[in-house]
């Protein structure tokens, strides 16, 4: 198992969900962190919950879509910041579940500026560093929607296939160089996720989780921290996780309450 003792470790989206959970963890197994995402008093929120821990802070307000706050963010890191070891592309969304011949433009553009665009700024500005410096991990937060498409999922689920064909690509393009790539893709996470794809319908949003036990943001987080702790020469290439209660991206079994 490889120490993440001072490592520095880059997490979009950390200001809730799995980004929130991979921020916890990894702040125990005492990594530096690099904590991205547009709240900043979310960010500051999480980072007062973790006191305890003698981990080490930055953090950065960006919106992943903007590549030239990107381009900044990154090129003006303290040198102290600048190494960034692991980066965990943990920034997503989903939004509406209309049919694509209905779909809201808007909708589908956030989630391609997000899913992919926001993925793809990162990874470019912070991998030709890792190249540099012979070490790094990049981790993608898919989802197993890139790998089954459902009703009503069409540009979500596509953003996702987009994630999926980036990682296998940037792990092609790495060959040679000790960096590794790694996709991280679950089922059916209770998270802030269907609030945002209902716009805030907090009641619609539970219906998708009621009478099945849903992965955890801690769950995900935990097979993102073995991925990133494997002997150096295995790079674990794709995960595929989900609750027991789930067998596709369709197949959920739902109990019912008396």
């Amino acid at each position: 198992m490889t120490s993440l003792e001072n490592q520095i470790v880059l997490i979009t989206g950390a200001s809730s969900g799995i980004g929130s959970a991979c921020a916890k963890i990894f702040a125990g197994a005492g990594a530096k962190l690099i904590l991205v995402a547009r709240r900043l008093e979310r960010l500051q929120e999480i980072v007062d919950t973790l006191h305890e821990t003698s981990s080490q802070f930055y953090l950065l307000q960006l919106d992943v879509r903007d590549r030239a706050a990107v381009a900044s963010a990154i090129s003006h890191l303290p040198p102290s910041w600048s190494n960034i070891d692991i980066l965990i592309n943990n920034a997503g969304l989903s939004r509406g579940l209309d049919k694509l011949h209905e779909g809201d433009f808007e909708d589908w553009e956030e989630m391609i500026d997000t899913n992919i665009k926001g993925l793809l700024y990162l990874t470019r500005y912070v991998v030709p560093g890792m190249v540099n410096r012979g070490r790094g991990h990049v981790v993608n937060l898919g989802s197993i929607a890139g790998h089954q498409t459902y009703p009503g999922g069409n540009v979500y689920c596509a953003t996702k296939a987009a994630v999926k064909a980036l990682s296998e690509g940037l792990k092609q393009d790495l060959l040679g160089t000790p960096v590794r790539v790694t996709s991280v893709d679950p089922g059916m996470v209770e998270t802030e996720f269907s609030t945002v794809r209902f716009h805030g319908d907090t009641e619609r949003a539970k219906k998708v989780y009621q009478g099945v036990t849903p992965l955890t943001p801690d769950d995900v987080a935990d097979v993102v921290l073995f991925c990133t702790t494997r002997s150096p020469h295995v790079n674990i290439n794709e995960v595929i996780l989900m609750p027991v209660d789930q067998a596709s991206a369709t197949l959920v079994n739902r109990r019912t309450s008396n």
